[in-house]
């Protein structure tokens, strides 16, 4: 097996807030034992409510966020002992980061082939002439007409932007890329065409890449490998080609549940009950306090991860997984 590009194990995030504790502090659990790989020519899914953590993730993986434990691993060093200098040039100069709103994201004040040349000139790659070429080059990679070098961003559409800043996290060439809802900004109309161009520019660069969104119809179209999260925590992580028939964890099928279709009647997935608090989550299973199948054994424990299969990888932490036609089914065994 080839050496994953990136990989995260047990990782965890938390903050300090001002609360209603007699030391005037609490804690909020925004990334719990999260354990995540990606290799080159991948796309892995993140998908789950918003708050689930898919944010703080992607601030994670990409050295923005420091975990309060756990290790971060990019092409087999840890990130977090390189020193500073080796992590921008080892680590930074090989990761690409694509915003959700690209109206914030890029620089109102700066035209486009200054937004596409700044990473270049940050990294001291190349000289003037080299770097005047790969703007060139950027621009044809994205799509991007000639008369958009002069423009300022708010002179392009919001299809266009995007595409902007796409170029922009490919100016250096990266080895990963995170797209962090990168078409929910958008209209309806233009998500196809930028969807489309990740998938062509992802296969020509045979980029690890990882594509977080709350549509999971979007991400099963996207990914090789789904991962849903739920309070902070990687509940589960299925391959797509498996999905939706052979979703193990009742979240996840919920969400399957949840979306419109066409062609199959659609039976959503009512999920009652509170949602649980990242400042004081529930004891056991995060999910049980919605979750249709909860035991009591889900209040005492957070269920073990079981690997259902390695190759495809199949995951999950669930003491009362679905059977593959979605029926109810029993505790697999310990």
């Amino acid at each position: 097996m080839q050496r994953p590009v990136l990989e995260l194990k047990d990782v965890h995030v938390r903050h300090a807030i001002k609360g209603q504790s007699l030391l005037g502090k609490e804690t909020v659990f925004a990334l719990t034992g999260a354990s995540l790989s990606v290799s080159a020519g991948e796309t892995v899914g993140i998908v789950g409510e918003s708050g689930c953590g898919k944010s703080t993730l992607a601030k994670t993986i990409v050295g923005l966020q420091k975990p309060s434990e756990g290790e971060i691993f990019f092409n087999g060093s840890s990130l977090w002992e390189m020193s500073a200098a080796n992590r921008r040039t080892e680590f930074g100069r090989n990761v690409g980061m694509i915003f959700q709103d690209p109206s914030t994201a890029l620089n109102r004040r700066m035209p486009i082939r200054r937004i596409l040349r700044d990473p270049l000139d940050v990294h001291g790659i190349g000289d003037g002439g080299s770097r005047v070429q790969r703007v060139r080059e950027l621009m044809e990679l994205v799509g991007l007409p000639e008369s958009a070098a002069d423009a300022l961003p708010t002179q392009l559409s919001g299809g266009q932007r995007q595409r902007v800043a796409i170029g922009r996290a490919l100016a250096l060439g990266p080895s990963l890329l995170v797209a962090d809802e990168p078409t929910s900004a958008l209209d309806v109309s233009v998500r196809a065409q930028i969807l489309n161009l990740l998938l062509r520019l992802q296969k020509e660069m045979n980029l690890a890449m990882i594509f977080i969104s709350h549509d999971i119809q979007t991400v099963r179209r996207m990914s090789d490998r789904i991962a849903t999260m739920y309070l902070g925590r990687i509940v589960e992580q299925v391959p797509s080609a498996l999905t939706p028939e052979g979703v193990a964890h009742p979240y996840t099928t919920a969400l399957f549940s949840a979306t419109p279709s066409i062609l199959d009647e659609i039976n959503p997935i009512s999920l009652d009950g509170p949602v649980p608090s990242a400042v004081r989550p529930p004891s056991g299973c995060p999910f049980r306090t919605r979750c249709w199948k909860a035991s009591s054994a889900c209040a005492e424990a957070m269920p073990p991860l079981r690997v259902l299969s390695q190759e495809p990888l199949h995951t999950l932490r669930c003491f009362h997984p679905m059977d593959s036609d979605g029926a109810t089914g029993a505790p697999l065994s310990s």
